[in-house]
């Protein structure tokens, strides 16, 4: 099954696809998609790190998102991808176009033959106003667009707001 967990900054997101991936009782393996290039940044994967098992397993890729998962994906293993958006700001920054829109289309064509759960974390950003900068819009133009074509192919999608998960396609939680 592909689920797609969406939510605000300290929504919840993550720790309910962390708790979904647990109550799987599949094998885990977590894809972290994040580069801690500060201090701060590193305080969050630290948090992260901490509430996670020990027994889970842990794949740290910024880029290569639809490799790791045709490599990483099994009928009894659960992969848990957080997070997209952090993904795409990497692919953004990389300032190439073709490589973004190259490895956007990857991960969509090889979502259907995945087998096994995959659970994708994302932040949703385009609640609030339109940004200023160009670089800020084309991110949440690019996230926006990311998920419709994920909520079209995933089974489940639910937004998180304030801990509380709202199913807004597939079987509620």
């Amino acid at each position: 099954m592909l689920q797609l967990i969406l939510g605000g900054a300290r929504s919840g997101k993550s720790r309910l696809a962390e708790k979904l991936a647990s109550d799987s009782g599949l094998p885990v393996t977590y894809i972290a998609t994040s580069q801690p290039l500060d201090g701060e940044m590193s305080a969050r994967v630290a948090l992260h790190r901490q509430r996670r098992p020990d027994h889970w397993g842990l794949i740290e890729e910024p880029v290569e998102l639809a490799r790791v998962l045709r490599d990483n994906a099994a009928t009894e293993r659960c992969l848990l991808v957080d997070c997209l958006t952090l993904w795409l700001t990497n692919l953004l920054m990389l300032e190439d176009s073709h490589r973004l829109a190259a490895e956007r289309d990857q991960l969509l064509e090889t979502l259907a033959a995945l087998p096994g759960e995959i659970i994708f974390v994302s932040n949703e950003t385009g609640l609030g106003v339109v940004p200023l900068g160009e670089l800020t819009r084309r991110y949440v133009d690019e996230a926006g667009w990311l998920h419709q074509a994920l909520a079209e192919r995933c089974q489940r999608v639910v937004l998180t707001v304030a801990g509380l998960p709202l199913t807004l396609k597939g079987t509620a939680l």
